[in-house]
């Protein structure tokens, strides 16, 4: 590891820092796992895009249809590409935060000191899916009490509302005592995180995954991660950063010229958002990375593969946004 446990906050606080993207898995027409696909991927997004670090075995990336294995491998891969890459010009290496979610607290821990044994920069771990009812608030807390006494590495909260239930902007300000508790992907409204920032804004860094809201954030809150889900490389390409671009202005406080470059991307976005088949998110956003030269590739069951129709209506919708590749 980079920090001891007991530096964890304050290396979060320096290096957890501006865009990070969460992968699509690459899977090939047999449904294997393309570890080709995926270096390639992950070395446009570092050297190409300049991203801060990538977030790895997420939702995004089907994690729930792989195997413990399949998972392992990814992980050692993403930290190998990104070492791989090394420093870029006036920017550090890209950090790798893993995804160690599931629902077996044993498979969360093992995937965890994994990850902490490869080199991994962080983990993520989201919030305990509760089926019984159970005293919510203290299950949970004693959910990531237990994970931060048995862990290291720096650990990002993860709560969405898949997990069955919103996690309090109270509850979330006692876990962030925790020593290495050092980030949270808040995926809830604006009212709870702004709350959230104000209760723990110094004790670790907070994100939301909507790239809408990303420069209001940076304004109004002050964050400095964006700590998302793949908008960092389907809105942007090697020849059209302008996702990198409004960031840096912000980060600066140039917000008038950050507003202007952030204005003129409401045609991608449109045209994404307008252009995703319903109950298909991996998918479109599969067939989207393969419009703009990346490796795309299948999903795995449960997830649905787009039909004919809905490619062609993706591939307009893609024309037509105003994307530079």
């Amino acid at each position: 590891m980079k920090y001891k446990k007991i530096d964890a906050k304050s290396y979060a606080k320096a290096n957890f820092t501006g865009i990070w993207a969460a992968n699509l898995t690459p899977f090939d027409e047999g449904l294997r796992f393309d570890e080709q696909a995926f270096r390639d991927n992950l070395r446009h997004w570092i050297v190409d895009l300049k991203l801060g670090g990538v977030f790895i075995a997420g939702k995004q990336a089907e994690f729930f249809s792989m195997s413990i294995a399949e998972r392992k491998r990814m992980m050692a891969l993403a930290v190998e590409v990104a070492s791989d890459c090394g420093p870029r010009p006036q920017s550090a290496p890209a950090a790798i935060v893993t995804s160690c979610s599931d629902t077996n607290l044993d498979v969360v821990l093992d995937l965890a000191k994994y990850s902490q044994d490869i080199g991994a920069d962080y983990v993520i771990v989201h919030s305990p899916v509760l089926h019984f009812g159970a005293d919510t608030h203290e299950t949970i807390f004693e959910y990531y009490r237990y994970l931060s006494e048995q862990l290291d590495i720096g650990i990002a909260m993860w709560n969405h509302p898949d997990c069955g239930y919103v996690m309090s902007p109270e509850l979330c300000a006692r876990i962030a005592e925790l020593p290495n508790i050092v980030a949270i992907k808040y995926s809830t409204d604006k009212e709870k995180y702004t709350q959230l920032t104000q209760l723990a804004g110094e004790k670790i860094q907070i994100s939301n995954p909507d790239e809408d809201e990303w420069l209001n954030n940076m304004q109004e809150l002050g964050w400095k991660l964006y700590l998302c889900s793949t908008p960092p490389f389907l809105l942007q390409s090697k020849a059209d950063q302008r996702v990198n671009e409004y960031t840096t202005l912000a980060l600066k406080g140039q917000f008038k010229e950050a507003r202007a470059v952030n204005d003129s991307l409401n045609s991608v976005r449109d045209a994404f958002k307008k252009s995703k088949p319903k109950g298909k998110p991996q998918a479109h956003a599969k067939y989207w990375q393969e419009l703009l030269g990346q490796h795309g590739g299948s999903v795995r069951r449960p997830l649905l593969q787009l039909t004919a129709e809905e490619k062609v209506m993706i591939k307009k919708a893609f024309e037509s946004s105003g994307l530079r590749v």
